[in-house]
């Protein structure tokens, strides 16, 4: 009983051992030990036991305490790298904050702009372009060329808003990503590509040109006025410049600089020219005769106009087309007014604008029927604000047909009796009454010798085909002119519509010098405001051979 009383107390003492040191292993030589003193113990509360089965290895706490002293060594290597780089980036922040020009590695088009100010930037890109872009642009197809400057092609880099978008590189974020973009920019460089405007409707219009003179073009059918009928000539077909090619390859050359090339190539595409259009060609050639009229609330003069139809039917003009041929005649007839501008009334032209008169010799009926014969052609004549009068075109031919006679007209400097002689008197005397009336002058000329009617520098001669007087209607209205050849007077008055603008105006003349073969004079004419000179200014500088 006693050895079974020791047993018991050593199984208890063994619990309280094993619950006293954790997580460690019975030794199991000292379990051995134990089994061998027991005496009789029951198997079955052997079996009960358990063995705790804690062991504490060394290696492993070695193991434990070498990878605590490398996270140790870990974490304080980041903290160092984490300041090296708030470093860094505080130091570069500062530095690129300083930076008022265009960060390092950036450029525009391939052109480098680093460390530059936005103004040199611009000033060195402009270079950069101005020599890349040549100033004539050729183009050509086979043997035909064609130059443009390239200024009509209105090339335009955008480079404002380029050099904008480079300067804002590493600035137009926060400092974070500036920071990024800068030290990306600095590293891997960055390569801004302008955007580029050309003027594609003026290409086109210089496409089109080009194409019209083409050797091998593609000719359309055309027609035009001659006489009283209108002629109408076929097409032929060819080539035509092809348009929606040539704008893309324009634009490329252009985007790329390669301008400077010897030429750029034509692109044409066969072309068949238009079938003639009766209809159309009708619609725009006829027209209805205008009567001329007027209105003096508000006041305004109407001019008339002569009409033109076809003087055949539309569907005799369509047959005529059917034939093969290059040209065709239809004819026309032109379509008068009832009341041309001419014969509007005086009432339309309320105010005298000028009067102006010259004295001939009515003894002299040669010459006088001449001054008769040229006046009534001009008398009435009305012109329209804008409206150039040409004196040989409203007088026409100095023919025998017309009615001329002989009378004397000067002649390589002699004097000789010739047709149509001292008509210029009448352009001499209209001259005077148009400057009088403040009117544009166009083209006149003076006379070999002074005449006798009037003074140097105040004279206008004519040559039907050579030499003419026009003047130019430049008032906001129109002006009428009404003259008249009788008594040894040529008179001419010039009507219109008088207004605040006005001045009253003053014609003289003067001789500057003379030589033994030659006299030299100047005209002019003076603008008078409430009797005060305004303005005077000279209207010819003249040179004449002496009789």
């Amino acid at each position: 009983m006693k050895q079974n009383e020791n047993v018991l107390k050593e199984e208890k003492n063994q619990k309280i051992l094993a619950t006293e040191i954790p997580q460690t292993e019975t030794p199991k030589v000292e379990i051995k030990k134990i089994e061998e003193e027991k005496v009789e113990a029951p198997k079955t509360e052997i079996k009960n036991v358990e063995t705790p089965q804690f062991e504490i290895k060394k290696q492993d706490i070695n193991q434990n305490k070498k990878r605590s002293g490398k996270f140790m060594l870990l974490g304080f290597s980041i903290l160092i790298i984490i300041f090296v780089l708030l470093a860094v980036f505080v130091t570069a922040t500062i530095i690129n904050r300083q930076n008022t020009n265009i960060y390092k590695g950036i450029s525009i088009k391939g052109v480098e702009i680093s460390n530059l100010s936005k103004e040199e930037a611009k000033t060195k890109l402009k270079e950069y372009f101005r020599n890349s872009i040549p100033e004539e642009i050729v183009f050509k197809s086979q043997n035909y060329e064609a130059s443009i400057p390239s200024l009509a092609l209105e090339i335009d880099f955008k480079l404002d808003d380029a050099v904008d978008l480079a300067y804002n590189v590493g600035r137009d974020s926060n400092i974070f990503v500036n920071n990024w973009n800068i030290l990306q920019a600095n590293l891997q460089k960055k390569n801004i590509e302008p955007v580029l405007v050309v003027n594609e409707e003026k290409i086109k219009g210089i496409l089109r040109e080009i194409s019209l003179n083409l050797p091998d073009r593609t000719i359309e059918s055309s027609y035009y006025i001659e006489d009283n009928n209108l002629i109408i000539t076929n097409g032929k077909s060819g080539y035509a410049v092809d348009i929606d090619k040539m704008i893309p390859y324009i634009k490329s050359k252009v985007e790329n600089l390669e301008l400077n090339e010897e030429y750029l190539k034509i692109e044409k595409i066969s072309k068949e020219p238009l079938p003639i259009d009766i209809d159309k060609i009708y619609s725009e050639i006829h027209k209805e005769a205008k009567d001329a009229y007027y209105t003096q609330e508000p006041y305004a003069v109407f001019a008339s106009e002569d009409g033109v139809d076809f003087d055949i039917s539309i569907e005799d003009a369509k047959a005529m087309i059917k034939e093969e041929k290059e040209e065709y005649a239809i004819p026309l007839k032109i379509l008068y007014p009832s009341v041309t501008t001419n014969m509007i009334g005086m009432e339309a032209f309320p105010d005298l604008l000028a009067n102006f008169s010259t004295n001939y010799q009515a003894s002299n009926v040669n010459r006088t029927t001449n001054l008769v014969l040229a006046s009534n052609k001009i008398n009435g004549t009305v012109i329209m604000p804008g409206e150039v009068f040409s004196y040989n075109k409203v007088v026409g031919a100095r023919t025998i047909a017309a009615g001329y006679k002989e009378a004397p007209i000067y002649v390589s400097g002699r004097v000789e009796d010739g047709l149509g002689g001292g008509i210029c008197q009448i352009a001499t005397t209209l001259y005077n009454a148009v400057v009088l009336s403040n009117l544009e002058i166009v083209e006149r000329s003076n006379h070999q010798f002074v005449p006798s009617y009037i003074g140097a520098s105040r004279d206008a001669t004519v040559v039907y085909g050579a030499i003419d007087f026009k003047f130019k209607n430049n008032r906001d209205y129109p002006i009428k002119i009404q003259c008249s050849v009788s008594g040894g007077i040529a008179n001419f008055k010039i009507y219109g519509l008088k207004n605040e603008d006005d001045y009253d105006v003053e014609i003289s003349a003067r001789v500057t010098g003379s030589t033994a073969n030659a006299l030299y004079s100047q005209g002019y004419k003076t603008l008078k405001k409430d009797g005060q000179i305004v303005k005077t200014e000279v209207l010819s500088t003249d040179v004449y051979k002496k009789h």
